[in-house]
């Protein structure tokens, strides 16, 4: 009987062990289960430089949602991203979205000011406003080789 008991006991430590596992790849690994609570947005962006797919999108410091996705729209010269953000938050069609990095030399995010006139984008719809990254390289070679003018 002793023996049924540890074998049970151990059995039930494996079978918490294996769902504290699977708890912790779905909440690490971003994923979700029966139906996501979020919607589509896309922005355009002239450079998609550094961001990647599962970035953050922030706003207000805080965190609304993550990048979908990225394709190309070769007829404006333009990268199109897919963002997914969380049902809850309102986003007017003024809003503004920024590509900002965390840091001097951290990770990329979306960065959204939400706006506060206007009509409300629904699923699907388009962030017309949009600032692409800034060219650290660019900034730092223009200054070592006299690309940046003094102001006298």
């Amino acid at each position: 009987m002793k023996k049924y008991s540890k074998e049970t006991m151990v059995g039930i430590f494996v079978v918490i062990g294996l769902l504290c596992i699977a708890y912790m790849t779905v909440k690490l690994g971003n994923v979700g289960f029966l139906g996501e609570n979020t919607y589509s947005l896309y922005a355009k962006f002239s450079s998609v430089t550094g961001l990647r797919v599962g970035n953050p999108v922030n706003m207000l410091g805080l965190e609304i949602g993550r990048v979908a996705s990225f394709k190309m729209d070769q007829e404006n010269q333009v990268a199109v991203v897919k963002l997914e953000i969380t049902k809850d938050i309102q986003i007017y069609d003024d809003a503004i979205a920024s590509i900002k990095t965390e840091g001097l030399i951290g990770d990329k995010f979306i960065s959204i000011d939400a706006g506060g006139g206007g009509d409300l984008l629904k699923d699907g719809d388009t962030i017309t406003e949009t600032e692409s990254p800034t060219d650290i390289m660019e900034l730092v070679s223009k200054y070592a080789f006299g690309g940046v003018e003094e102001e006298e």
